[in-house]
């Protein structure tokens, strides 16, 4: 079967169930695993340059993209229709959750729609964790492995149990997960099932919601216990070099999780921001920051680490 993903999370969701080896093309934001997917085909490409932007300049120029309506999906992805036609997909994944985050199903319709032999294309929408896991199985059945995958989110559910076990009966920090740093966004849809599942309470957004920026003021006023930054897309060291944008807001060394030495710094992209099965091993990272509980291999500084102060006196 030929598969091209156009969606980090669908590759993620291919390699889990051992078919990475039948990848023909993928996203350019597809890196994981990386022996795996080093070499398969690129069919789109970001419209702007993130590397050179800041978190204030990436999100103007999202926001401006949003004004021009149907445009969004072509100004922020560039999908290369003649390869991926070239490649003659059996089946193509997508996503229909969030137009920022990936191309959306729309403009893979669009494209497809051209081709002579169309493609089966599934649409991945999990807003929740059971859902993540219910994709894993979705996707299993589709490419003809519905054994390993349910074999695969069994294991997985199984984790998750194990998580919630090894915090039960501890008392529950106050927990704000930042999805981004300028402007302030909350991280919501999975993410608070995965703190809860980790012992802590989810502050700023619930289970499902699609959340959108907050003011500042908003933060300060839920002065959470235990604040974790992991914003979209930024590797832990992207995110301790632009935290300013939070460390230097009025009224951030007040906040009970700066004053307690508990602001960290999570790896988004690997384990919260994509909704693959991934998102477990992310469960057990909270566990340890939330209750210094090991689950599942130990935490390695690349996935955790406290964010250090920038600044002299902050």
């Amino acid at each position: 079967m030929r598969i091209v993903s156009l969606l980090p999370a669908a590759t993620d969701i291919v390699a889990e169930l051992g078919l990475a080896a039948d990848l023909v093309g993928r996203t350019h934001e597809c890196d994981w695993p990386p022996e795996q997917v080093a070499d398969v085909p690129v069919v789109t490409a970001a419209g702007f340059d993130a590397d050179r932007m800041s978190s204030r300049e990436i999100s103007s120029a999202v926001g401006g993209a949003e004004h021009h309506g149907s445009s969004l999906y072509e100004s922020l992805y560039e999908l290369d229709t003649e390869r991926l036609a070239e490649l003659a997909p059996d089946v193509v994944l997508t996503q229909d959750l969030c137009d920022v985050c990936a191309v959306s199903y729309q403009q893979v319709a669009q494209t497809l729609r051209v081709m002579e032999a169309g493609p089966r294309v599934l649409s991945l929408e999990p807003a929740t964790l059971p859902q993540v896991l219910e994709c894993l199985e979705e996707v299993g059945a589709t490419l003809g492995v519905q054994d390993t995958a349910e074999r695969r989110a069994a294991d997985l559910r199984a984790r998750l149990a194990q998580v919630a076990a090894s915090v039960a009966g501890r008392p529950r920090p106050r927990v704000a997960a930042i999805e981004w740093l300028d402007p302030v966004w909350p991280a919501g849809h999975w993410v608070p099932e995965q703190i809860a599942c980790a012992g802590g309470e989810a502050l700023l957004a619930s289970s499902g919601q699609h959340t959108s920026a907050i003011e500042w003021d908003e933060l300060r006023r839920a002065d959470p216990d235990v604040i974790v930054l992991l914003p979209c897309g930024f590797s832990p060291d992207r995110t301790e070099a632009e935290a300013d944008a939070l460390t230097g807001r009025p009224g951030w060394d007040d906040l009970n999780a700066v004053r307690s030495g508990r602001v960290w710094v999570l790896d988004g992209p690997a384990y919260y921001n994509r909704p693959g099965p991934r998102v477990v091993r992310g469960a057990e990272i909270l566990a340890h920051v939330l209750h210094d509980v090991r689950v599942g291999e130990p935490v390695a500084h690349a996935e955790a680490r406290l964010l250090q102060p920038l600044r002299a006196g902050s």
